[in-house]
């Protein structure tokens, strides 16, 4: 199995440039399906679950060319096949976006139960409770769930719990219903609005992305087009906290930086100088950090709050903070395993519950340590890149399921890091 070896304490230094954003992706590349003529996807992520999707729609019968440089055609009007039953569909956990979009375009679907990542329980039940609002009548055998309507209808459907991927699911299904359907308790994050731009750019009427309340007039058509999707808010993120965590400089290239204001606000919290800037075609980030950062206190909640997605690296860029911080997990019930692994290199955190504590140390020390999802092994990344000595950092598959060219973009900016293996 590959890994990474790691030989930390270098301060991160000059420039890297942010990949498309890998969870619009994920929901943009099945949408595709919705369209009666081809697609063109620009600005992908080179990750593994963008080959992952693009090889179940060839199983599907769609014709897919991808290219190096994170360019997609997609033709999905030679699809024959509408039970997504594959191994590799419950390997992905974003497969459940078929659903809708399999659901609008041929008022039928199965699909195997998806995987993904470990961080607590992730039910499609609120998926299921929007397509049945729609008139589906859907169930769950044996791991599949099996959808049918013979005609999808709008309707207004309220979310218990914000949700971005019952949002987005409803989102793809209700383009193509008769009448209007109301989504309340909408997710806001900004890989939603760049579906409901990326739809409306083949037809669609989507108000309100962005908002909590989105409204969707259903179209019997849906052309094709060409769209380029946004920057990664996660590896922007991702990237702060390494240059800060590394007590380095670093400017950050194509974001977007309204999509960046919680991290930033509890970067500079911390004494990390944050500066955004525009040099006439690409708005940037630059982040110095030169002495131990302060003690804060976060806690993870739905867009525009401070991302769990970063929760993770955040946990390892205060186990060496100056003081006590406290990280509150607001949105997954288990997302505190890298929380070990830190511990093995000398952190001091104690989990009750949702709550990490955090009592700041010094400094990190290498050594061997095994990632257990997609930003667990980011979060330990970041804490190898700070720690003194050498770390390997084990089971980077999951990295590579949402971080392109990790170490490329990490060697360019002054890292010791070294991919053993494949």
């Amino acid at each position: 199995m590959a890994y990474y070896e790691i030989n930390g304490g270098r301060p991160l230094e000059g420039q890297v440039t942010i990949s498309g954003a890998k969870n619009a992706a994920l929901a943009i590349i099945p949408a595709t399906i919705l369209a009666g003529e081809p697609c063109v996807i620009e600005n992908l992520p080179m990750i593994e679950d963008v080959h992952v999707l693009a090889e179940i729609l060839r199983l599907m019968g769609a014709s897919v060319d991808l290219n190096d440089n994170g360019c997609m055609r997609i033709d999905p009007t030679t699809i024959t096949e509408f039970e997504v039953t594959f191994d590799m569909v419950s390997q992905l956990r974003a497969s459940y976006y078929l659903l809708g979009a399999m659901l609008g375009r041929y008022g039928h679907a199965a699909l195997a139960l998806p995987g993904g990542c470990s961080i607590g329980p992730r039910p499609i039940d609120f998926h299921i409770k929007g397509m049945r609002a729609l008139g589906a009548e859907v169930v769950t055998r044996n791991g599949i769930v099996y959808a049918d309507a013979k005609a999808l209808r709008g309707a207004d459907i309220y979310l218990d719990m914000v949700s971005v991927g019952a949002t987005i699911n409803i989102m793809l299904a209700a383009c193509r219903a008769d009448g209007t359907t109301v989504i309340a308790n909408a997710a806001k994050e900004p890989h939603v609005v760049d579906v409901a731009n990326f739809l409306n750019m083949m037809g669609a009427s989507i108000k309100g992305a962005g908002t909590d309340v989105i409204r969707i007039r259903g179209r019997k058509q849906l052309h094709g087009c060409s769209y380029a999707i946004i920057p990664d808010q996660i590896e922007a993120g991702t990237f702060m906290i390494a240059a800060a965590a590394t007590r380095g400089s670093v400017v950050i290239n194509n974001i977007i930086p309204t999509h960046l204001e919680a991290i930033s606000a509890k970067l500079m919290e911390s004494g990390v100088r944050v500066t955004e800037g525009d040099d006439g075609s690409d708005f940037f980030m630059h982040v110095d950090a030169s002495c131990r950062p302060r003690a804060i206190n976060i806690k993870t909640l739905p867009y525009p709050g401070f991302p769990t997605d970063l929760q993770q690296p955040m946990t390892a860029f205060l186990a060496t903070a100056q003081g006590n911080s406290f990280i509150v997990e607001n949105i997954f019930e288990d997302r505190y395993n890298h929380v070990p692994e830190l511990v093995r290199m000398g952190a001091k955190i104690t989990v009750t519950g949702r709550t990490a504590m955090i009592e700041g140390v010094e400094k990190l020390y290498g050594a061997t340590i095994t990632a257990t999802d997609l930003r667990a092994g980011a979060a330990l990344i970041v804490a190898a890149l700070a720690a003194e000595g050498e770390s390997k950092v084990r089971n980077i598959h999951y990295i590579d399921r949402g971080y392109e060219h990790l170490e490329q973009k990490m060697r360019a900016l002054g890292a010791d890091i070294v991919r053993i293996g494949r």
